[in-house]
């Protein structure tokens, strides 16, 4: 669920939207002059929140990129299997099953307390609180 959408102007380093309808970080924007009878460009490099992917795209200064909802909430490992980690939301106590990277995986374990993403849907653990 998108809440709002921003020009591509606006985009800066460390803002979150929507390329090709995955849900991205702002790594770098580069903004070009507007021609005599042209708009101006913007050059962004992005990466995927979810998958650690690079994009690059560029779009007019004057178009609208979508923002995507992420919501950052804690939960409590109950266990670890392959890619994936069960956890227990420390809010509501439901139990889900959650993405974890690899370098991630390498410092939890089970009972340690983490910070998880809720990316327009997908789950991911981000770090060890």
């Amino acid at each position: 669920m998108v809440l709002k959408s921003i020009n591509a102007m606006e985009a800066k380093p460390g803002t979150n939207i929507i390329i090709d309808g995955v849900a991205c970080t702002v790594k770098k924007m580069d903004v070009s002059k507007t021609g005599k009878h042209g708009h101006s460009k913007c050059r962004i490099e992005a990466v995927g929140i979810v998958d650690g992917n690079k994009r690059v795209f560029l779009i007019p200064g004057h178009d609208k990129v979508e923002v995507p909802m992420v919501e950052k909430r804690k939960g409590q490992i109950l266990s670890i299997s392959g890619n994936t980690i069960s956890l227990m939301d420390l809010e509501n106590f439901e139990t889900i099953e959650v993405i974890c990277p690899e370098d991630v995986k390498n410092e939890v374990a089970e009972n340690d307390q983490v910070e998880y993403w809720d990316v327009e849907g997908e789950k991911i653990v981000k770090r060890k609180i």
